[in-house]
């Protein structure tokens, strides 16, 4: 563990970043440069003493965990963060391992737009980070472990997952999971972690072993979803999915469809505001 090049290079990371590129209004009072210390421990979810203590070289050697909180906070690129895990000591995650993380250029876009519901999710449906219009909106999505981490596995294997959708969209949402399944499969041809994911889903649902067989191939692009949300109604929203481009990463946008929805987000965004000051 290289502890004062460790200190130097997060401290540095956080008087780069301007407390907008994370959400963080820019009040006329601040006269520290970037982040303060505890707004990375905000962002972050540690105590303000464990990121002081890191900063002035003190700290015992973080975990890949803490690590890997303290890069999405600082919104570090790939590079930045293979850095970060070397001056710890420890060996960066391996190629799955940083697909599963967010990269910082969509983390960047995830926080510029604001009250507009976004997330990003991997090119297997994992929701990798998302802001918070989405998660009033959808619930904490990051929260899943195993495959359930998956959109497509709760889909067919959990019959709650399907509450929040209008039940004449049920069947083509089906078929259009199932449809990117398979083009994600054909792009990662011999992955083993797709073939495990398709052949469980397949000895757990006779609907997506029915659906596979037809071999349909679409990957999303743009679609109008309509949600059932339990405390401001129905919600017409319009997604757009923009795509890494190696496709492992999608950023996907939801926009109101129409009056209505806007005012009800309008109300959500009020109610939400309403829980965080409570």
């Amino acid at each position: 563990m290289e502890r004062e090049e460790l200190a130097d290079f997060l401290r540095r990371r956080r008087e780069a970043i301007r407390p907008a590129e994370v959400g963080i209004a820019d009040g006329p009072r601040r006269r520290t440069a970037g982040l303060r210390r505890e707004e990375v421990a905000m962002l972050a979810g540690m105590s303000v003493d464990y990121v002081v203590r890191l900063e002035q070289g003190r700290s015992s050697q973080p975990s890949t965990q803490l690590l890997t909180a303290l890069a999405r906070a600082l919104r570090l690129s790939d590079d930045e963060r293979a850095h970060l895990f070397h001056l710890a000591g420890h060996q960066p995650p391996p190629a799955d391992g940083v697909a599963r993380l967010a990269r910082a250029g969509l983390l960047r876009m995830l926080d510029l737009l604001g009250d507009t519901p976004a997330m990003v999710l991997s090119d297997l449906g994992e929701v990798l980070a998302q802001n918070r219009m989405n998660l009033l909106m959808a619930g904490d999505l990051t929260r899943f472990t195993g495959d359930d981490r998956y959109m497509v596995h709760r889909w067919f294997t959990d019959p709650a997952s399907r509450d929040a959708r209008r039940p004449d969209e049920v069947a083509h949402a089906s078929r259009q999971l199932v449809a990117d399944l398979r083009a994600v499969a054909g792009r990662r041809s011999g992955d083993p972690v797709v073939a495990g994911l398709v052949a469980r889903l397949q000895a757990a649902s006779d609907e997506f072993r029915r659906l596979w067989a037809e071999h349909e191939v679409a990957i999303r692009r743009a679609d109008r979803k309509t949600f059932m949300h339990p405390r401001v109604g129905e919600l017409v929203m319009d997604c757009e999915t923009l795509v890494t481009p190696d496709l492992g990463q999608q950023l996907l946008v939801l926009t109101p469809a129409d009056a209505d929805t806007r005012e009800r987000l309008a109300l959500l965004r009020v109610l939400g505001v309403e829980e965080f000051a409570s």
